[in-house]
């Protein structure tokens, strides 16, 4: 009796301390997290940019649905926008930018250390690979506001990235001299020498981070964090309630 109670006090003290609350083989196994992702879309440092937008991102297995909004940008003009992964995960501080054609400014080549190559070309129609997509200025958004919405098809290096945290949506285009247009005004671009540098940096930026899961898996309903707190404090109570049985049956039987 004596060994059978206290195996039931070390199981409710586990219980209480939350070792038994989840499956602690699913907690960090980042390669199984499906879900939503968002980002909020800011202005690149020196790009000369006010405009903003959100980025979020269904993702399940290899399918990615994905929606931009986004405002202030040039407008009448194409916006090449990607996933881009494998490095810090971050968008670029001003310190990155570097002098082209004697401006400051900061180039796609500048942020590849801090939000890293392309994983996807997020075009409106056909192809969405890196190699061949990424600059197919006739399949991305136009003008100064936009909402982009597809569902496509993500390689396994770019969900892996997308899972753990580690993409960052970077949309391109910017209007440097304020003209109204995609001139030569920071020489060719760093990507394509026939184009101007205006049309591939980097105009907008934001990481993608997976949003708060709004319930526990099993339609339990309340957050995890909530039922992890209701389910501790529960353990601690039946903790306590098996201790003084214990206690109880211990004193009657020296008594």
């Amino acid at each position: 009796m004596k060994k059978t109670t206290a195996t039931a006090i070390a199981a409710l003290a586990a219980i209480a301390s939350g070792t038994v609350l989840a499956p602690v083989a699913f907690a960090g196994d980042d390669t199984s997290r499906d879900g939503s992702l968002h980002a909020t879309l800011s202005p690149i440092p020196t790009s000369k940019v006010t405009g903003s937008g959100t980025a979020m991102v269904h993702l399940k297995g290899n399918q990615a649905t994905v929606t931009i909004k986004t405002r202030g940008l040039l407008a009448n003009a194409p916006h090449a926008q990607h996933f881009h992964i494998g490095a810090k995960g971050q968008c670029p501080p001003a310190s990155a930018a570097t002098k082209h054609n004697g401006q400051l400014s900061l180039n796609t080549t500048d942020g590849l250390p801090f939000y890293g190559k392309i994983g996807a070309s997020l075009t409106t129609t056909g192809d969405t690979g890196a190699d061949h997509s990424a600059l197919a200025v006739d399949r991305f958004p136009m003008g100064a506001s936009y909402t982009y919405h597809r569902t496509i098809t993500v390689d396994d290096e770019t969900a892996k990235s997308l899972r753990n945290e580690n993409a960052v949506v970077v949309v391109h285009g910017i209007d440097f001299n304020g003209n109204g247009k995609y001139d030569n005004v920071l020489g060719p671009s760093d990507l394509d020498p026939k184009l101007p540098s205006e049309a591939t940096n980097p105009a907008l930026c934001g990481p993608l981070k997976m949003a708060p899961a709004g319930a526990v898996s099993g339609g339990l309903g309340g957050t995890q964090s909530g039922d992890t707190t209701a389910l501790a404090a529960a353990g601690g109570l039946l903790l306590a309630a098996g201790g003084a049985v214990y206690l109880r049956r211990r004193t009657g039987r020296q008594s």
